[in-house]
């Protein structure tokens, strides 16, 4: 079907960056700093920047094993959005959460977008920054009784159309001119937006700040009061763990190893486009965009006029393995290609030019969480389950509240000081997240021969954020 598969293992977003990073030296040798950060993606990177903006006397130290946004932050879909994978319902039901915080979550979430928006804007970051909202499309019955569903459930939490709403066929088909469109929902809470771009003009915007990000500096060891490198150790009165994929390959004593899998999603993209196939294929406006099947798939139309698509599918490596030769996986990338020329048949001979992956982190429960141990000195902030563009933003000013001693209403938010429990050992977990991998490839199929809402996906609602 079409040109062959040969596409480059680099993500897009390196290859259309402007140029490359600067070259930031590794640490020199052991340090002493008031808070030190372990990862230089957007959360230690947001929450560098909002602690040294809050008190610009902070020595603010950030480790980065490759360099800043190497992980999920400049590999992702490139969503700056209001998502967050676990619903309003379980969020209400954590420990001292309410319906009434569960609220606050999503107001904030959305305010984040907003944010974001805000920062690029002060700091002169260009990432090609487009709020163009989110359109899922609803290419069958049984996906547009689940958007009936989302929109139903939103009104009984109080959330209105202008938050999310309903289209119809024709007004769906007028976005985002899919295959079998039946209808959509629609959010405006969510910027397009370059993921690389946006991470390093951030890791600029910190050391503006007065933070050091010290890249090819990788941790060995993470210990209440310190961490340690191959160069060298920092010792710090704070120690903020930002890793998320990368997460269970720390080694020390304060249980990083099952405190989330290493997921691997996986994106491709064509070349750029010429104006009569965006007329076919619609997009004006750059939403971002998806359907709703149960296997996760997202995508974005770029600035350059490409079309950049990503889902799940790639399976989980026993011991939460992590390895650049995971990046790239010919069969998910080939289904990739297949399921948006499916959706878009305008596509079929347009040259696909890259395809690459890169781990997200998911903690047992599906809920992110962000937190402080005053006693220990160790904060954390993670387990996006692949929502983490915006997230990570209102966790990093979530993270310098909490450090500086702030009362503000963030820091009330159900999510924080949420910890999850632990994964199963191996090899239950490789079993057990490969088997529920399965499990939502089968309950797609299940909708396509039945047309009804799957009974699998139902079973697993439960294990999965409640979604």
């Amino acid at each position: 079907m079409g040109r062959p598969l040969s596409l480059s293992p680099w993500p897009l977003w390196a290859d259309t960056a402007d140029g490359d990073p600067p070259v930031r030296p590794p640490l020199p040798g052991d340090r002493d700093a008031d808070v030190v950060v372990v990862g230089a993606g957007f959360t230690g990177l947001w929450t560098a920047y909002y602690l040294r903006r809050a008190d610009p006397a902070l020595r603010v130290v950030v480790l980065e094993a490759e360099t800043a946004g190497f992980g999920a932050s400049g590999r992702n879909g490139g969503w700056c959005s209001a998502l967050f994978p676990t619903s309003l319902a379980t969020l209400a039901r954590l420990p001292g959460s309410s319906p009434q915080a569960a609220l606050a979550m999503y107001r904030a979430m959305t305010g984040s977008v907003s944010e974001v928006a805000r920062v690029c804007s002060e700091e002169g970051i260009d990432c090609h920054l487009r709020r163009g909202g989110t359109i899922a499309l609803a290419r069958s019955r049984a996906q547009w009784r689940r958007g009936l569903e989302e929109v139903r459930e939103a009104r009984m939490w109080g959330i209105g159309e202008d938050d999310l709403r309903l289209l119809g066929p024709q007004e769906a088909t007028q976005v985002a001119a899919a295959t079998s469109v039946v209808g959509a929902t629609f959010t405006p809470h969510c910027a397009a937006v370059h993921p690389l771009r946006l991470v390093r003009g951030l890791a600029r915007a910190v050391e503006g700040a007065g933070a050091v990000v010290h890249e090819q500096s990788r941790v060995v060891a993470v210990s209440p009061g310190q961490v340690a490198t191959e160069q060298g150790t920092v010792r710090a009165d704070v120690v903020v763990r930002a890793t998320e994929g990368f997460t269970p390959g720390l080694s020390g004593p304060l249980g990083h190893r099952r405190a989330v899998a290493p997921i691997y999603s996986m994106m491709v993209a064509t070349e750029p486009l010429p104006e009569q196939i965006w007329e076919q294929i619609g997009l004006a406006d750059r939403p971002t965009f998806s359907d709703h099947r149960h296997v996760v798939i997202y995508g974005q139309r770029t600035a350059d006029g490409r079309l950049a698509f990503g889902g799940r599918g790639a399976p989980y490596h026993l011991g939460s393995r992590v390895s650049p030769t995971f990046d790239v996986d010919p069969r998910v990338h080939a289904r990739l290609r297949s399921t948006l020329v499916e959706m878009f048949p305008v596509l079929r001979e347009v040259r696909f030019t890259h395809g690459w992956g890169g781990p997200l982190g998911v903690p047992r429960d599906w809920c992110p969480s962000v937190g402080l141990d005053r006693s220990s000195g160790f904060a954390w902030a993670g387990g996006y389950v692949g929502d983490g563009v915006s997230t990570s933003n209102l966790a990093g000013r979530t993270l310098a509240d909490l450090l500086l001693g702030r009362e503000t209403e963030r820091v009330d938010l159900p999510w924080v000081g949420h910890r999850s429990r632990r994964w199963e050992p191996e090899p239950l977990r490789w079993v057990g997240v490969n088997a529920a991998l399965q499990a939502m490839w089968a309950a797609d199929r299940e909708e396509q021969l039945t047309g009804r809402p799957s009974r699998i996906a139902r079973a697993l609602s439960p294990l999965l954020g409640g979604r």
